[in-house]
């Protein structure tokens, strides 16, 4: 009995032990369920969020993408001039609306006034009405970017036919300053096609991804809401449970074999930093995306502003400009002017050594940040110098070049600012003419501000019918009787008179030109009616001429004023058949149906040439009054032959002294215009001057 005691007692002691150690291993089990359970269930979940945040991510990135190509296209001075101008609609659409055709950014262009009207609709190059097919909510969207301008646009979502479109709006402003009223507002459109959903997905890593016009059971769903908030569609995918396959696959290894519970832990944490370091590449991967150019891999406008912030002190900014980069993708479309883009963001990389930031800036425009101590000077003109060689792009070789502007980045200078005085320098490198370099200073500034007051005051002159119209005489040379007069703008404000070399100049860059030639034709036309046998001739811009609707508005001005279109002829110079030629062409073939007639202005002082003469179909010509001054017989001779061999008549003008007139006349000139004639006068000393005429005809 002694012994069996112990070996009960032992015995019980055992089974407490296996006991002990059956509740410890199941507890041990127990809570390595617990735990891969848990861990199951938070795999899941970080999945979920890892996935939602994803998609999130990637609807953020294509509204920012879409706001960024809207804002380059709307805050543009050239945009903000022409909008709203009488070659609104024409420039709309040789600069979006052709574009929308076949362009990845963007589907489709709207141009809305402030008042919530359509100016000009496209939707893949056809003629499109947004406010019928989008409604109400889209138009308050344009009404609300127009009266509170800003530049960040607004983005929402819209159902357009059968598609889910993204649509985003801002005001149309210029690049520096207000707009002087609501402004007009630019829209661009990008459809959620299949194909686009299906770069969203790559791009994010979101398998799966779809979109559809409800919820899926089962499924992930990100909702793309309208201005209201209810759901217009569901971008959905599934889920992939990733923690639900782990425990799957390990937990009958569980079961067995519970030691191998601390190698599945490791497992687990391995796993769990891999997803860290892919999610880390993933957040570095969308930042070098929000920073960087798609198409050249240089820094864009957001990664060169945080460049510049970045910088020391005394650094140099430059912005360059490529010359005739419209040109190139007029003649050989966008495919080779991305080409292009690209190899000039190469070519950009081997401008110096110790250049050390490149962007696109947006557009053909680039920046580049250089160190203190490199002569800028010597950069920019390396610039101007590599960008002017030929670029050969399949096949062709591509012409090119570019204006520079830089500027130093001054301690505590916001980095818009210091972007800022380099586009102030870079305007006036581009007035100068092509392949220039300019640095800015303080007096660029001022020029400007001069600038707008001064287009501010031509502005309000033209309202209140402020710029006069003067006629001078044109003679017969043989004759000498009057048989024409030319009509001339003179704008004499109270602070004295502005020569016309000043303000016709600012009229053009401020898109003044229109109104200010249409008040000018009118008045004139309107003057001379009273004299039947007289020419009236006029000085007409290259800007309007190349306008596709001045030749329809002449016409239009002729009839209403009912003025015989054979007596008027315009006068150009040859600048208009550098720019654009074929526009020039068709204004000056349409009057010419009508009987209006065409002088080449100063001619023999340019590059004009006998064929541009004959392909133009000039009826007259005026030789430049330096070929009259100059004394030199010989070469007035020759330029009066060419335009004889072409039967064109010739005028000179410059006529001050009598031995000029008959100088003049030997050589052959039909007509004569100066100061000997006549000075340019006003109406009613005109109607004096041709009074005894007038008489006389009476009499006999």
């Amino acid at each position: 009995m002694a012994i069996g005691i112990p070996r009960a007692r032992q015995a019980r002691q055992v089974v407490l032990a296996a006991i002990s150690v059956l509740a410890i291993l199941m507890a041990i089990a127990a809570l390595s369920i617990n735990v891969v359970v848990t861990m199951r269930d938070a795999a899941n979940s970080i999945d979920e969020n890892r996935s939602l945040d994803a998609v999130a991510s990637a609807v953020s990135s294509i509204k920012k993408r879409m706001a960024v190509t809207v804002r380059d296209n709307a805050i543009w001075d050239d945009a903000y001039a022409a909008v709203g101008s009488a070659e609104s609609e024409a420039w709309i659409n040789d600069n979006w609306g052709t574009t929308s055709a076949d362009y990845p950014l963007y589907d489709g262009v709207v141009v809305m006034d402030s008042n919530g009207r359509q100016v000009a609709g496209y939707l893949k190059g056809e003629i499109f009405d947004a406010p019928a097919a989008l409604g109400q909510d889209f138009v308050r969207q344009s009404l609300e970017a127009s009266s509170n301008p800003s530049t960040s646009a607004h983005v929402g979502f819209f159902v357009l036919g059968d598609r889910v479109t993204m649509v985003t709006t801002l005001a149309i402003q210029p690049y520096l300053g207000k707009p002087q009223s609501p402004p007009y507002t630019l829209t661009f459109f990008k459809s959620l096609t299949a194909d686009y959903i299906a770069t969203i997905a790559d791009d994010f890593q979101v398998k799966g991804l779809a979109l559809g016009t409800e919820r899926v059971p089962g499924q992930l769903d990100y909702p793309l809401n309208d201005a209201g908030g209810r759901a217009l569609a569901h971008l959905t995918w599934p889920k992939l449970d990733p923690g639900t396959a782990v425990y799957e696959r390990v937990f009958p290894q569980l079961v067995v074999l519970a030691a191998l519970f601390a190698v599945f832990l490791l497992v687990v944490i391995d796993i769990s930093r891999t997803a860290l370091r892919r999610e880390s590449a993933r957040a570095a991967e969308a930042t070098r995306e929000a920073t960087h150019d798609q198409l050249t891999g240089l820094l864009n406008r957001a990664g060169f502003i945080q460049a510049i912030a970045a910088a020391p002190a005394g650094s140099i900014v430059h912005l360059v400009d490529l010359d005739g980069f419209k040109a190139v993708n007029d003649a050989w479309g966008h495919a080779v002017g991305d080409k292009l883009i690209r190899r000039v963001g190469e070519t950009l990389g081997t401008v110096h050594e110790r250049v050390f930031a490149i962007a696109r800036m947006g557009g053909d425009e680039f920046a580049l940040i250089q160190p203190e101590d490199v002569d800028p000077q010597a950069v920019g003109a390396r610039i101007v110098h590599l960008l002017k060689q030929p670029f050969a792009i399949d096949g062709r070789t591509v012409e090119v070049g570019a204006s520079v502007g830089f500027t130093s980045l001054p301690e505590d200078t916001a980095p818009l600012e210091v972007v800022r005085r380099a586009d102030v320098a870079l305007y006036r490198a581009k007035e100068g003419g092509r392949g220039q370099t300019a640095a800015y200073s303080v007096e660029l500034d001022r020029e400007r501000e001069s600038l707008v007051e001064a287009e501010q005051r031509l502005k309000a002159a033209i309202a209140r019918d402020e710029i006069e119209v003067v006629f001078q005489p044109l003679t017969s040379a043989a004759t000498g009787k009057i048989t024409g007069v030319e009509a001339l703008a003179r704008w004499n404000p109270p602070t004295g008179p502005v020569s016309p070399e000043v303000f016709i100049p600012l009229a053009e860059r401020s898109g003044l030109i229109d109104q200010l030639s249409q008040n000018v034709f009118e008045t004139a036309l309107r003057a001379v009616a009273e004299w039947p046998e007289l020419d009236l001739s006029l000085n007409v811009s290259p800007l309007q001429l190349c306008n596709p609707n001045f030749a329809e508005e002449m016409k239009d001005l002729l009839s209403r004023q009912n003025f015989n279109p054979g007596r008027l002829i315009l006068e150009v110079t040859e600048g208009v058949f550098i720019s654009r030629p074929d526009r020039a062409r068709r204004s000056i073939t349409a009057l010419h149906a009508i009987g209006v007639r065409f002088a080449m202005d100063d001619f023999g002082t340019g590059h004009a040439s006998i064929g541009t003469l004959r392909q133009f179909g000039f009826d007259k010509v005026k030789i430049d009054r330096s070929l009259i001054t100059g004394g030199n017989d010989a070469i007035l001779r020759a330029t009066i032959q060419l335009a004889a061999a072409l039967d064109i008549p010739v005028t000179a003008e410059g006529i001050e002294t009598a031995e000029q007139a008959d100088f003049a006349r030997d050589a052959g000139c039909e007509l004569l215009q100066g100061y000997l004639i006549g000075k340019p006068m006003s109406l009613s000393k005109l109607r004096a001057r041709l009074q005894p005429t007038s008489s006389a005809a009476k009499r006999a």
